[in-house]
């Protein structure tokens, strides 16, 4: 069976791909969006609000709104308007040529699965966890990765910290604005920040610091109820009664099939021309955690969502696609 052939291809179904999925198709180009596979690792359609329950801070829902309805009210808005969604993964990408090649299941096949015009590559990143049993279940009912997202939850709380680099420092030191405590728990006798944020959790009177040590176990089975807490010289086991937990200790950018032919920082993260979202690769944009390894907010997702299919609808009118662009005129571009 021969590849069928698509003006835009998505890679990527959380917040800036669906985003990117609902101008395109607005625009009357049919985008096809690859959603994703469920994974062991948190890989999976809608992306990681499918793993969060209450979202507070996304525009537009001012009593807030669960994070698998927010993502399903994307995709039925994308779908409206004409978005065609697979639930697949790519597993291999041929960009060293035009039309784009793109596999689904065995990257070895010979003959790729999709052929596309452009590629909107919003893959995201996912949080690095600490692979505890219970982990996976508690997400969402006392774990977090997101200080930003969630620390309102936790006003008056005491709570855990798990890291010692800057992001772990950053996230504690936010949390106190909401939390009674913050415990920031770490492997090494030092913090691997930077000086001036060491500085400011040392002079916080909130944060305290389980130094030499590592979590082992998470306590309670609907919500967390505490954590035990190894020594990494000693061995020797403590309990730390918390009720919330923050796992800092790094993303990862689902960026691997790319590598050898999309432009990415020492990190994985893609690297883009700013303002815009091209990659460089004439023909294939990035939007969304995947090259955004400061902010990582749904919203800000969103909006490098709306840039990239803003992108990808120029660049075909400029390859002699015809585009019904709703949401934008030619004749304003800048520069």
């Amino acid at each position: 069976m021969s590849a069928s052939l698509h003006d835009v291809v998505i890679l990527g179904s959380g917040p800036a791909g669906l985003t990117a999925a609902i101008y395109t198709a607005r625009a009357s180009l049919e985008p096809l969006v690859l959603e994703g596979e469920p994974s062991s690792t948190g890989d999976q359609p809608g992306g990681q609000l499918m793993l969060t329950t209450e979202v507070e801070n996304f525009p537009g829902f001012p009593e807030g709104i669960m994070g698998p309805e927010l993502m399903m009210n994307f995709k039925a808005q994308a779908e409206r308007f004409g978005a065609k969604m697979e639930t697949v993964k790519a597993s291999r990408v041929d960009f060293s040529e035009r039309p784009f090649k793109i596999w689904v299941g065995d990257p070895e096949a010979a003959e790729p699965t999709y052929l596309a015009r452009t590629v909107i590559v919003s893959t995201g990143a996912e949080a690095l966890m600490l692979g505890l049993p219970k982990e996976t279940e508690l997400t969402g009912h006392g774990v977090s990765t997101c200080a930003t997202c969630d620390g309102f939850f936790f006003r008056d709380h005491d709570i855990a910290v798990i890291g010692g680099g800057d992001s772990a420092i950053e996230e504690a030191t936010f949390l106190t604005k909401f939390a009674k405590s913050v415990t920031i728990v770490h492997r090494r006798d030092e913090l691997r920040a930077s000086k001036i944020m060491q500085d400011r959790a040392f002079a916080n009177p909130k944060i305290n610091f389980q130094w030499d040590s590592h979590v082992v176990e998470l306590k309670g089975d609907t919500k967390l109820e505490g954590l035990v807490i190894e020594n990494t010289k000693t061995g020797e086991r403590s309990d730390l009664t918390v009720t919330g937990m923050f796992v800092a200790i790094g993303h990862r950018p689902n960026t691997s099939i790319f590598k050898g032919q999309l432009a990415m920082k020492d990190s994985g993260y893609l690297i883009t021309e700013h303002p815009s979202s091209r990659t460089n690769v004439e023909g294939v944009f990035a939007c969304g955690d995947v090259q955004d390894d400061y902010y990582r907010q749904a919203i800000t997702a969103a909006g490098s969502g709306c840039t990239a299919a803003i992108d990808a609808e120029r660049y075909l009118e400029e390859h002699g696609v015809e585009v019904d662009h709703p949401d934008w005129r030619p004749e304003e571009r800048q520069g």
